[in-house]
């Protein structure tokens, strides 16, 4: 069982930078950052591949943010530039991966979310 709490979530202007933080219990090989917009599919954000060297990210965020990880705390950072009101959405980190990455239903354990929004 691994528990995740994100935090840093806020409200920030267009074209601004914020971060996120994900503390783990323990460790997990693969972690993510996920996103959600009310109605519609959780979207993969940035999926961590085990050893920290290979991150994929989404094509909407590409450029423009930045996953780490210190596996020695077992926490994850999810840093965000140049916001767009589109990356408005609750973010949530996962691990536990099972299956193929971006998929949300393949990751066992989740953070409660934090919302970011951002304003025009």
């Amino acid at each position: 069982q691994v528990q995740l709490v994100e935090s840093g979530g806020g409200s920030v202007e267009t074209g601004g930078s914020h971060i996120l933080s994900c503390a783990a219990s323990d460790y997990s090989p693969w972690m993510a950052w996920f996103r959600q917009v009310s109605g519609k599919e959780r979207e993969g954000v940035a999926i961590i591949q085990p050893g920290t060297t290979h991150i994929l990210y989404a094509d909407s965020v590409k450029g423009r943010f930045t996953a780490s990880r210190h596996s020695a705390n077992n926490t994850m950072f999810l840093h965000m530039n140049s916001l767009q009101p589109e990356d408005t959405a609750v973010y949530y980190c996962a691990a536990g991966l099972s299956g193929i990455a971006r998929l949300a239903q393949n990751w066992k354990y989740w953070g409660q979310g934090t919302q970011v929004t951002v304003s025009s």
